[in-house]
């Protein structure tokens, strides 16, 4: 996978990629987790300002400080270490610096849902023995779901399955071409994304299929809005 674990403890070592703002996290994802990692824009909310300003310049930025830093800059899962904390410091040297950002549709897509739901569902899916992958809470109020490649694709076709189809939910998937912002960067200048289930061996690189929790999730969403 590009490195083992004595290799991030040589991560902290006062280098100057050691030194970038998640240079750990970064080595952690491309080379214990298989993911790709892309470096991200930066935004700032400025005070007394309700929108987010990105570090890209345009002022009508759809995305602030959750869109690459630059096109077809990506990080690979088992990229060498040395090459890893190169790329990420140079990134992190520009002025607004960079934030830590990973493809959906490759390694696995997310399920998005409301912060109440999610945290009603989690120890629900828990419960019934649903296998789970890697769960985040961004702060915006909502948390993602990592599940397998695929979901965000056939999200209406899945809906229908489970039956709630015919329902207003506020749900959403992320799938080719969708970034989610990884801890322990911080989200559209809102503050920093925190793992509600961090990433662990026997999911990250096999997240489980949406099919297994879309009926909670949907459940959840469902119940928290009439709430």
């Amino acid at each position: 996978m590009g490195f083992t674990i004595g290799g991030i403890r040589e991560l902290r070592r006062p280098r100057r990629a050691s030194r970038a703002p998640g240079a750990l996290a970064v080595a952690e994802y491309t080379g214990l987790w298989g993911w790709d990692v892309v470096p991200g824009a930066r935004a700032r909310r400025p005070l007394g300002r309700a929108r987010a300003v990105c570090c890209c310049g345009d002022g009508a930025c759809p995305a602030p400080g959750a869109h690459p830093l630059a096109p077809g800059l990506v990080i690979g899962a088992g990229t060498a270490l040395g090459e890893t904390q190169e790329i990420w410091a140079d990134a992190c040297a520009r002025p607004a610096g960079a934030t830590v950002l990973l493809p959906c549709g490759r390694a696995f897509d997310a399920l998005e849902v409301p912060e109440a739901a999610g945290r009603q569902a989690l120890p629900r899916l828990e419960r019934l023995g649903v296998p789970l992958g890697p769960v985040a809470r961004a702060p915006h109020g909502r948390v993602w779901f990592l599940v397998a490649p695929g979901a965000a694709r056939r999200l209406p076709q899945l809906l229908y399955r489970t039956g709630w189809d015919g329902t207003a939910l506020d749900i959403r998937g992320y799938g080719p071409g969708s970034y989610l912002t990884a801890p322990p960067s911080s989200h559209g200048g809102l503050g920093p994304v925190r793992w509600l289930r961090p990433p662990a061996p026997e999911t990250a690189g096999a997240p489980p299929p949406a099919r297994l929790l879309l009926g909670t999730l949907a459940w959840a969403c469902h119940r928290a809005a009439a709430a």
